[in-house]
């Protein structure tokens, strides 16, 4: 675990595929972007604790918060 810099790059593909995924009409879709958006903050976290970036490791953790809302309001529907 000496040189984690390659994290930053799967972290930054699966961001942007959730980010993609969560504009989806299809609740399905969305539901996955909420999971890959989870997925992608702990890789961030896992790269900031790296890099020593405390404050995206504090901005990971709450951008996490908010995708547990957003999954929580999508999977009970309109």
């Amino acid at each position: 675990m000496d040189n984690l810099d390659w994290v930053q790059w799967p972290a930054m593909f699966v961001t942007v595929l959730a980010a993609w995924l969560i504009g989806s009409q299809r609740p399905r879709r969305r539901m996955t972007g909420f999971v890959l958006f989870s997925l992608s903050n702990v890789l961030w976290v896992i790269w900031g604790i790296y890099a020593q970036a405390h404050a995206l490791i504090v901005l990971q953790i709450c951008l996490f918060l908010m995708n547990l809302r957003g999954f929580k309001k999508n999977s009970r529907g309109p």
